[in-house]
């Protein structure tokens, strides 16, 4: 069974036509191999929670009643609940072990990598809430963005169900960044939103639910991971090509795992542990090496000494690697957490790669004799053969054919026992006998092993059978671990209309007012400076916007009723100079901040220079932007200020440092 990525690409293309948008997931009609696996994950996860909540009930019952009998009912329904929970957790740990519809449809055979399932949701209907919010911190009309509200919701809808390719990174990492925003604009330090996002664990299905954005921001990056795990599964790497292509993926797979795992702690559910994030780091990096290893193979040229010495130092690092992703799965917080299937691959790997190593040494030893014997002036070739092992052999001399026969044949002999090995162990597990790929590679290299041996196996062989030293592991490659970079999708704010970041969020709190000035001979007697929006800088004692009311510190969001929240400087300038004689109507904003200073500084005998740089000071931090952090869920330090900076989107630039637009009128 495999995946028809073509038929998930050709629907792709279908809603670029019609749409014109990368907004949408995959269309739920079009039942790819992915998508039915998919819809029957996401079924179990709604079973497996009602069962957890039927089991909750029950549990509550049997402390609560004093009723024998009701005791014995109750008892009696918990086990049936726990049998039905581990029917449907083993049925889920068979669907996440079908790695065979993740891999590529090439006629040539690969081994398979494992992929990652994407963390299901819920669909959540934020509009209430978001209206709600708008209306009480913003003083706007809510049905005034509705639209917005439902783009950002359609957003959502569609990350659910991303394809499998770039378009489907692309969506995720769109709405990554758009959760950057939704935290600026509307969840309050002190206050929650009341909106609950749910996500099901990738691997067990059990429900987590929380208020906290960054749970949902968690979640979403988990997914980018699993989805580049799924692109790099699927890359046919029978040629260079693909093979550079899983590569580039299981790389930035690692990188997303691990960028999870240094900014997050705490996590609500067990496939964002630290424990577990470390475990599919190391799984991505072994499957990159993996790959590095398959390149080295597929350029290799089979007489020559030093490409069979490297092939054979890669596949021992494969196998070092795949060692340590075994020891990350053992711990006890994942030992009966992480899929037998996943573990089986990886103890088969362990050993298939090993087997390659010895292979490809008693290769080099038994069919590259040519080489070295036309090297005995400067021995590089014997030299190369000494350094590939991790001790000199015992009593045997490199440099003579018969020994360097010996050595072959006892590599041989390790290929074949790690060979029988992986065999054994892949016949174990009931999900790997399902693939027919796997089992033909593993025969594969154990018949080419023993037909090898045969080969130079000679009846009247007398000789002490030699013991073969182990492989010294190897690369040429190491692995590269790429972190996410969300800069590559370029967004604008949704809710921009709300105005500039820089004033209008949700950390801040400002009191509206509305004036109206009508020019004097002088002037309107007021300074303003920047932009998005305009800042009231100064007001001149006794001028016209003085006894109007405005006060420095100010900020100007309409004029005569036309918005002006993202206007510039020259704009609103404009439409000041432009106003009637019976005088120009200003909605404006203070901040609490601003209002405080006020309040304080009759009270304090500092100048008022010192006053302005402070508050300039402040008011710059407010417009960096990075200062606040989305990941409130325990956001560790040093990770809060770049959030912005990939974003790349509009920000005011702090007032103090737009002197030359500062104009008096």
């Amino acid at each position: 069974m495999s995946d028809n990525a073509s038929d998930e690409d050709t629907a792709l293309r279908e809603e670029g036509v019609s749409g014109g948008s990368v907004r949408k997931g995959c269309d739920p009609l079009v039942l790819t191999q992915r998508s039915k696996l998919q819809q029957r994950r996401a079924k179990l996860n709604q079973q497996i929670n009602r069962e957890l909540r039927l089991r909750t009930g029950a549990e509550n019952l049997y402390r609560a009643t004093t009723n024998q009998k009701v005791k014995e009912t109750v008892s009696l329904e918990l086990s049936f609940v726990n049998s039905n929970l581990q029917l449907l957790k083993e049925e889920l740990e068979e669907l996440n072990s079908s790695m065979e519809v993740y891999q590529t449809d090439s006629e040539k055979v690969n081994v398979p990598m494992i992929p990652l399932g994407l963390k299901e949701t819920k669909e959540i209907d934020m509009t209430i809430p978001l209206q709600d919010f708008i209306s009480e911190h913003y003083g706007e009309d809510a049905s005034l963005y509705v639209a917005e509200i439902k783009e950002f919701m359609d957003l959502r809808q569609a990350m659910r169900t991303p394809s499998r390719n770039g378009a489907g990174l692309e969506l995720l990492m769109e709405y990554y960044n758009q959760l950057y925003f939704l935290d600026q604009r509307f969840f309050a330090p002190h206050k929650t939103l009341g909106v609950h996002f749910h996500w099901y664990d990738s691997l067990t299905g059990v429900p987590s639910c929380q208020r906290a954005l960054a749970f949902e921001k968690g979640s979403v990056l988990f997914n980018i991971g699993a989805l580049y795990t799924q692109i790099g599964a699927r890359q046919d790497r029978s040629t260079m090509p693909g093979i550079h292509n899983a590569i580039d993926a299981f790389q930035r797979a690692a990188g997303a795992f691990l960028y999870l795992q240094e900014n997050f702690s705490h996590a609500p559910s067990l496939d964002m542990s630290s424990p577990a994030l470390s475990m599919l780091v190391r799984l991505m990096v072994a499957q990159v090496q993996e790959c590095v290893c398959e390149r080295v193979t597929l350029t290799m040229e089979e007489d020559d000494l030093m490409s069979n010495l490297q092939a054979a130092q890669e596949a021992a690092r494969v196998s070092d690697v795949y060692s340590l992703v075994l020891q990350a799965m053992s711990v006890p917080l994942l030992k009966d957490y992480v899929p037998f299937s996943w573990v089986s691959v990886v103890q088969v790997k362990t050993q298939h790669f090993r087997a390659l190593a010895h292979y490809y040494t008693a290769i080099a030893l038994c069919d590259c004799t040519d080489m070295i014997d036309k090297d005995k002036d400067d021995g590089s070739g014997v030299k190369a053969l000494m350094q590939v092992h991790t001790r000199p052999p015992d009593r045997l001399c490199l440099q003579e054919p018969e020994d360097r026969l010996r050595l072959g044949k006892a590599h041989l002999r390790k290929a074949i026992i790690r060979h029988e090995e992986a065999l054994r162990l892949h016949g174990v597990c009931k999900m790997l006998r399902k693939m027919d790929i796997l089992q033909e590679v593993l025969s594969y290299g154990h018949t080419r092993s023993l037909e090898k041996y045969s080969d130079i196996d000679q009846e009247d062989d007398f000789c002490e059978i030699a013991e073969a030293p182990e492989i010294q592991s190897h690369t040429h490659q190491k692995p590269d671990i790429q972190p996410p970079d969300f800069s590559l999708v370029r967004i604008t704010d949704i809710f921009h209309r709300l105005g500039p970041l820089s004033v209008f969020s949700a950390r801040n709190r400002w009191v509206g007012r509305h004036v109206c000035l009508i020019r004097e001979e002088t002037g309107l007697g007021l300074t303003l400076r920047g932009d998005s929006p305009v800042l009231v800088a100064g007001v001149l004692p006794g001028g016209c916007a003085a006894e109007a009311g405005l006060r420095e510190g100010d900020y100007i969001v309409t004029v005569n009723g036309s918005d002006c929240k993202w206007a510039e400087h020259s704009e609103v300038v404009r439409a000041l100079k432009s106003c009637p004689e019976r005088g120009v109507e200003l909605d404006i904003i203070t901040l609490h901040t601003h209002e405080v200073e006020r309040r304080a500084a009759p009270l304090s005998p500092s100048s008022d220079s010192e006053t302005q740089s402070a508050r300039q000071k402040r008011h710059s931090k407010d417009n960096d932007g990075g200062t606040t952090s989305l990941l409130n869920w325990n956001w560790r330090s040093g990770g809060g200020g770049g959030v912005t900076k990939r974003l790349g989107s509009t920000f005011s630039l702090p007032f103090g440092s737009l002197r030359e637009s500062e104009s008096m009128y």
